[in-house]
């Protein structure tokens, strides 16, 4: 097996910047995709390392099973579709996977295959992105040397520089198809953990205002992403609902939101809205704030509350940073064989190896 780390999608945003964070920690990636030409130049600026020209998964697992690498970051969306054949693919190449998806879908394909990640020795890493790891590292810090919590809150605030181009197909399918396959409730509906088990809940409910440590105000409603996992598994509280401010504040929208989701169902409908949201064109913008920020409240049966956030600064260059990180690990060999989420794995020193730092205040006492 060689001691190489691939990047699957490696001249998209977020090829590139895992690229750059694994060039920063002294090794040279091997970036794949399907573009001979983009990958040439993307690579060129990324230490000359080489190239794998390979476009669909199949193609892609194809070639993992063939060259056997030691690492596959995988940023191809939608992961559904994607993740479970490569992962395959490295299980039977011997190779360690980590990838960037941030659904309850996605997560959950990938955690079925624990057993199968065991049985090879082999790490599979899922949510290795700003969301799922910022909110879970504070989960993972609060719950330190603690009993399991009754309830988990977590809060994703992302801060990000926009760079001027196309959304594109991959992105538009990953945020347009739903929950498939997800228990609990409707397969565009909301999601949250009572009692142990996913049930329904209402898609931009559970508004709540937050005053960021550094003294600016968010609203964050609920939102079934990987982090409502990630938050589960770190804690195994039975209690968790997941909230961002991505979803829009405005009263009016989240009264309307579960209806006007709910119309995805219809599938024409459905791929037209893909095909429109892929061809929409954005402008350069700066980052709208400072930081982004991970947030996480966690409640205790002895009435004990505790709150911490992680800061960082853009978003997306910490979504560069975490796979790298992780595959930087791995190649020392301080995995563990399974699937898990990053802070999961790694301890939360892995949120700060990549720029983060961890804000919590002395311990409220117990819930009134």
């Amino acid at each position: 097996m060689s001691a190489e780390v691939w990047i699957l999608g490696g001249t998209g945003r977020s090829g590139r910047a895992v690229a750059a964070e694994l060039v920063a920690r002294g090794v040279t990636p091997v970036l794949v995709g399907r573009d001979a030409e983009r990958l040439a130049r993307v690579a060129e600026r990324a230490g000359g390392g080489r190239t794998v020209v390979a476009g669909a998964v199949d193609a892609t697992a194809a070639e993992i099973r063939r060259q056997r690498p030691a690492v596959v970051i995988n940023t191809i969306g939608p992961f559904l579709s994607s993740a479970t054949p490569i992962a395959r693919a490295c299980l039977a190449a011997g190779s360690d996977y980590i990838d960037l998806a941030n659904d309850v879908a996605a997560a959950n394909a990938l955690l079925r295959l624990h057993d199968e990640a065991v049985a090879a020795g082999r790490t599979l890493v899922t949510g290795a992105g700003f969301g799922a790891t910022a909110t879970e590292s504070v989960v993972v810090k609060l719950c330190e040397d603690r009993p399991e919590p009754l309830s988990v809150r977590v809060d994703m605030v992302p801060s990000l520089a926009i760079e001027a181009g196309v959304m594109g197909e991959a992105l538009a399918r990953t945020l347009f198809e739903g929950l498939p396959g997800v228990e609990g409730g409707s397969r565009f509906g909301g999601r949250r953990y009572r009692d142990g088990a996913l049930v329904a809940a209402r898609l931009g409910g559970e508004a709540l205002r937050l005053t960021l440590p550094d003294g600016s105000q968010v609203t964050t409603s609920s939102m079934p992403l990987g982090e409502l996992v990630a938050a589960r598994r770190a804690s195994g509280a039975p209690s968790v609902v997941a909230a961002s401010s991505e979803v829009p504040d405005a009263p009016v929208v989240r009264a309307v939101l579960p209806a006007a989701l709910s119309l995805l169902a219809i599938g024409p409908l459905r791929e037209f809205l893909i095909r429109r949201m892929a061809g929409l064109e954005f402008k350069a913008r700066e980052r709208p704030r400072e930081y982004s920020w991970g947030h996480a409240r966690v409640r205790w049966a002895d009435g004990s509350v505790r709150e911490g956030w992680l800061r960082v600064g853009d978003a997306q260059q910490f979504t560069g940073a975490v796979p790298a990180e992780a595959a930087f690990r791995l190649l020392a060999g301080t995995g563990a064989a399974g699937v898990s989420f990053p802070a999961a794995l790694f301890g939360p020193s892995l949120a700060e190896a990549c720029g983060g730092e961890y804000l919590i205040p002395e311990p409220a006492g117990k819930a009134s």
